[in-house]
């Protein structure tokens, strides 16, 4: 099959396009050939081993599993002989996890694997850009007690036009908060049409020096100001950090110890329930993906380049003929 290799640690030129074996199913496994993956910003920080501690669980000279990608839309083609929840022809999306891989042709996941039947009313396509930013929102908001009919919440999503942002501006809607979208000028119109309430250009406002407090400020892509974000905070809120450094960790936690003020930050976890709850969410027509760019599987250097600029509106997606 084909496969994107990961050579090294560095730029874009690391991808190689190379035949590899085809996987086979252990008995929990299903092989799924692959039709769309996308690519994200831990794609690219993995890629990068931008911080460098990722080298300490993906390997120290280069990545011990070669093949990169975190998503992947697709048909099983093939089942263990314990398999029970899916059958051969099943139309499924979800993620890898650690062992990665989503960058070729096959795949083999186990049943109990971050992996759902596909949304019937979505291309393969649609469904790969659903995955990164869907369950990374889903678990930060959760963190952040948001939740369906509750008081209605202020909420501000920092890095509204992203992956995790367009999904994060959805969800909040979905669960009945009034949404603060902060974004570029070029993204205003498109953070509006999501559902935000409100939006914010950060090229001419600065939402920190403003009056209004929220209950959850999410920052999406890890560029507001900590101490803005903590001050724009109403009593008992949310400060959630999706992409927070070392620095970040340890100041959240002793803000969280000695304020009425909680940090939330660290790695987001995810469950097959949360494609399960996406899927009926986007049969119902209340979540939609955004997909920026699509890109086949041997132009993924163009797409690491493109995503790695940082101006992408939603998804970049890889199609896998």
């Amino acid at each position: 099959m084909e496969a994107i290799i990961c050579t090294n640690y560095g730029t874009p030129d690391v991808l190689q396009l190379q035949e590899v074996e085809k996987p086979t199913p252990k008995n929990n496994e299903v092989l799924i050939r692959i039709y769309a993956t996308a690519v994200s910003s831990g794609d690219i920080h993995l890629r990068k081993a931008d911080p460098f501690i990722i080298r300490l669980f993906f390997g120290l000279i280069r990545p011990k599993n070669p093949i990169l990608g975190y998503v992947l839309a697709g048909e099983i083609e093939e089942v263990g002989k314990d398999i029970k929840q899916f059958k051969e022809g099943d139309q499924v999306f979800g993620t890898t996890g650690m062992r990665m891989g989503a960058y070729a042709e096959y795949k083999c996941l186990s049943e109990e694997g971050v992996l759902a039947i596909k949304p019937n009313n979505m291309t393969y396509k649609e469904a790969a850009a659903i995955p990164f930013g869907g369950n990374t929102a889903l678990y930060f908001l959760k963190k952040g007690n948001i939740q369906k009919n509750s008081d209605r919440k202020k909420v501000l999503i920092y890095g509204a036009s992203g992956a995790v942002g367009t999904a994060a501006v959805q969800l909040a809607k979905h669960f009945g908060a009034e949404v603060t979208g902060v974004c570029s000028t070029a993204n205003l119109e498109m953070v509006k049409l999501l559902g935000a309430d409100k939006v914010i250009d950060y090229t001419v406002v600065d939402f920190t020096k403003k009056e209004d407090k929220y209950d959850i400020i999410f920052d999406t892509v890890g560029k507001s100001s900590f101490m803005g974000g903590i001050r724009s905070l109403k009593k008992n809120g949310f400060l959630i950090l999706a992409a927070a450094g070392i620095s970040e960790m340890v100041k959240g936690f002793w803000i969280s110890i000695t304020s009425n003020k909680k940090v939330i930050s660290g790695v987001m976890s995810e469950k097959p329930e949360d494609l399960i709850f996406f899927k009926e969410l986007i049969e119902a027509g209340k979540i939609k993906p955004v997909i920026d760019r699509s890109y086949p599987l041997d132009q993924i250097i163009e797409a690491h380049t493109y995503v790695e600029i940082g101006h992408k509106k939603g998804n970049v997606v890889i199609t896998i003929e």
